[in-house]
């Protein structure tokens, strides 16, 4: 999709409601519902972190989605593919502000290129303890990415016509954080499997966008 014929299409996103947990629920694995029991109690003391939905024209003005494959590591999250953004930090005014530097500093978007449309429905994610706000947002020039060599692996650019076509949703079988193999609704951009959290907010970004094209 030509680039400036998103940027108006977007223009109408603060007028439509947001799809919410129903869309997200799309995309959700099938243990979901057990983790946040298990999770329940630290919920009340869970961390906070937010992220961007980053679209951008290409070299051919052409709509694209950044997404980044995470350094592999001790933890949970560990060479998954999610979006840019991290945790907050006492020097973050807002988790908006939070989602912006992080963007910065993981895929190298100057913040003061950044502009974020729409607050998103926030989510839970029980593995981590973290609720992430995510955000849609826009930059109008073609992005020259410098990735943080020390938390992400590589950068993933998707063609919104990839995330808005129902061909990319599969079923993929994938380790849980518990150990178990497990079948679960996924996306797969590029030849990488997107699931879990990032699958959800992905379903949001989805069912809003497909309302304003």
């Amino acid at each position: 999709m030509d680039f400036n014929n998103f940027l108006i299409a977007i223009a109408k996103i603060k007028n439509i409601p947001l799809p919410g947990e129903a869309s997200q629920f799309k995309m959700s694995p099938p243990f979901r519902s057990e983790l946040i029991k298990v999770y329940n109690g630290a919920k009340l003391k869970a961390k906070r972190a937010g992220v961007l939905a980053l679209f951008y024209p290409d070299n051919q003005q052409r709509t694209k989605l950044a997404l980044i494959l995470r350094k592999t590591y001790l933890g949970v999250h560990s060479a998954q593919i999610g979006f840019p953004g991290g945790r907050y930090e006492d020097k973050d005014k807002t988790l908006r502000q939070t989602a912006i530097r992080e963007t910065f500093e993981e895929i190298g978007i100057s913040m003061n290129l950044i502009e974020v449309i729409q607050r998103m429905t926030d989510i839970y994610i029980p593995p981590s303890n973290f609720y992430v706000q995510p955000f849609f947002a826009i930059t109008k020039s073609t992005p020259v990415f410098k990735k943080q060599d020390s938390e992400v692996e590589a950068i993933l650019e998707v063609a919104i016509s990839e995330l808005l076509d129902d061909r990319f949703v599969i079923q993929e079988s994938v380790m849980s954080s518990n150990g178990n193999l497990v079948d679960v609704p996924a996306y797969v951009f590029n030849g990488h499997i997107v699931w879990g959290a990032t699958a959800m907010m992905l379903s949001e970004i989805k069912d809003l966008t497909r309302q304003i094209l």
